[in-house]
């Protein structure tokens, strides 16, 4: 059975080991430093063999007149090699590139020590092309350019003395020991190349690494919630992340500054907590409150960690901050979230002795005839009503209910509907001053269920009055386009505004602010309008001069009839007293307030 070839990366910044274009550049970018390198020191030689040449001319002591001519084309090509002349990728050894500078340089160099007549020896100019072939070219190039420089000599040395004579003898020997001297060379040079180059890729790499690791730790500590400050031995905050900011200060500096524990005296309690962890050397945590003019107290949890240097723990210390509030509202969550699992097992076991208690208690009202009697069965009614949906709220979350579009779903007149169900919610609970409906979208349907969108409106509507003052027309129903392909559905009410940290779980399950609601209305209104494509958001607004809180629901419209226009949103003003309460007309305002979703 083959094994598969997919398999994880030893480490997630194993990209940057591989040979990749950027590493590859790096290495042409090395190779075009060096190859600069060798050009100028040909250009510094041929200078000086060129003035050597003049002044042996001059002084009449050296070789033929010719030699200046040559040294002068020997420079000129060293400086159209610097200055014009593009190096090719390492690793080609037969190229021309090779031919016009190790090439030349052998060519010039033998004719000089061919033709000198003095005592000028050129020989250990021939390391020069050696070194270049070795260092920027391939081992067979180092070791071709050996061989060349070799075979030259062995031919100078036989052409110069007679054989077999002591002095040929000993030019054969001084040859042969340069020659392999120069094989040496070559190789030598080659290999600590080759080397050098591998670990300096390697550096590259690790620096790109370290790089990528900084940004990506970077990254996490700004992202995180807790609070991270390092805070070296005399209590000055070195670095903070924009949480901790938040937490000290009450806002995030774009500017990093440095800060004193003790100049505040709501941090003194964390600055004697830094100074005993560096005291004892140990990692210490405890319960604190941060007290500020302007804001709230925070209760936090602070914890504190020494870094260690050379095996040993000191030079700065880390104080991590930790609001208990968020704390307390997670802890909270996951229980509310284990009671709801175990209280949907309950609800269906309460479900038939409740609807036994219901058709009893039908029963036991047609007989009695007394009103004392009568309101104890609307008592039991009513409270078994409550208890039913109740039940029902917490099974439909509880039961796994597929998701489906808005194509699936009956296209509903949405001001004909929200009339229907908000004259039926105000009989019911009695709030036909209350309510104000204000429906601007008559001809805009929606894709939603009759049922799951009376529900969705009618859970609203009961969150509305829980928080409402009571005052006529404090709470609103307002229906408006938003843009050519949406509808905004907005139940205002003239309550209090939430605290921050309810609004961080407004639409989490088995959340409520009062302890007689079970916390499911309005997560079960965000699970019907993500089941119909809808969007449900909350929001301070201010509507006819007073401040209050606004659920909007950013419904996507279907047309009824093919082809008919959608209305485009406008500027709309609102009366004060709404349809149900009175049909006089009342100069209103428009409803301000953050854009719906769709133009934001």
């Amino acid at each position: 059975m083959a094994r598969e070839s997919s398999q994880f990366a030893p480490s997630w910044y194993s990209a940057f080991e591989g040979s990749t274009t950027q590493s590859r550049e790096q290495r042409m970018r090395a190779f075009v430093r060096l190859w600069r390198a060798f050009m100028r020191a040909r250009v510094f030689i041929a200078s000086v063999l060129l003035a050597l040449q003049v002044f042996v001319v001059v002084t009449k002591t050296g070789g033929p007149d010719w030699l200046v001519l040559l040294c002068a084309l020997h420079l000129c090509a060293t400086l159209v090699a610097l200055f014009f002349w593009k190096p090719v990728e390492q690793g080609r050894p037969m190229h021309v590139q090779w031919l016009l500078t190790i090439g030349v340089d052998v060519v010039v160099f033998a004719l000089l020590q061919f033709f000198q007549i003095g005592g000028i020896n050129y020989t250990p100019l021939f390391a020069l092309p050696v070194l270049l072939a070795s260092i920027l070219g391939p081992l067979m190039l180092a070791l071709a350019t050996a061989a060349s420089v070799t075979l030259y000599l062995l031919g100078e040395a036989w052409l110069s003395a007679p054989l077999l004579s002591d002095v040929s003898t000993a030019r054969f020997l001084q040859t042969g020991l340069t020659g392999t001297g120069f094989f040496l060379v070559a190789v030598l040079a080659n290999q600590l190349a080759l080397r050098l180059a591998r670990e300096e890729a390697l550096a590259a790499s690790s620096q790109a690494a370290a790089r990528a690791q900084a940004q990506v730790n970077e990254l996490v500590i700004e992202s995180l919630s807790v609070g991270v400050l390092v805070v070296d031995p005399h209590g000055v905050v070195r670095n903070a992340n924009p949480a901790a900011q938040a937490m000290l200060l009450g806002e995030v500096s774009a500017q990093p500054a440095k800060l004193l524990l003790s100049a505040r005296s709501s941090w003194h309690h964390l600055a004697a907590l830094v100074h005993e962890t560096f005291a004892s050397g140990q990692s210490l945590e405890a319960e604190t409150t941060i007290d500020n003019e302007e804001r709230p107290s925070q209760r936090l949890h602070a914890r504190t960690k020494l870094t260690a240097q050379g095996g040993r723990r000191s030079g700065l210390c880390v104080l991590f901050l930790e609001d208990l509030r968020e704390v307390e509202a997670r802890v909270r969550t996951e229980k509310l979230a284990s009671m709801g699992r175990m209280s949907a097992a309950v609800a269906h076991e309460i479900r038939n002795p409740l609807s036994a208690i219901s058709q009893a208690n039908a029963l036991l009202d047609e007989e009695v005839r007394e009103p004392g009697q009568k309101r104890l069965t609307s008592m039991i009614e009513q409270n078994a009503q409550r208890l039913s949906r109740i039940v029902d709220d917490i099974l439909n979350v509880a039961r796994a209910q597929p998701s489906q579009g808005v194509g699936a779903a009956t296209s509903l007149p949405l001001d004909q509907m929200v009339r229907q169900i908000t004259h039926e919610w105000a009989r019911q609970n009695q709030a036909q001053r209350t309510l104000g409906v204000h429906a601007h979208a008559p001809a805009a349907h929606v894709g939603f269920d009759p049922e799951h969108l009376r529900r969705l409106l009618v859970n609203l509507l009961d969150n509305a009055i829980r928080h409402a003052s009571g005052k006529p027309s404090s709470i609103r129903v307002i229906t408006q386009p938003s843009g050519s392909d949406h509808i905004r559905m907005s139940i205002w009410s003239d309550g209090q505004p939430l605290e921050a940290s309810v609004m961080r779980h407004l639409f989490e399950p088995f959340f409520s602010s009062e302890s007689r609601s079970s916390g499911l209305g309005l997560y079960i209104c965000r699970e019907l309008c993500e089941r119909y494509g809808a969007q449900i958001a909350y929001q301070r607004t201010r509507l006819d001069q007073r401040e209050g809180n606004e659920f909007y629901i950013l419904m996507p419209a279907s047309s009824a009839v093919p082809g008919s226009h959608q209305p485009v949103q406008q500027s709309l003003s609102y009366p004060v007293v709404d349809s149900l309460a009175s049909r006089s007309e009342v100069q209103g305002s428009t409803l301000s307030g953050d854009p719906p979703l769709a133009t934001r």
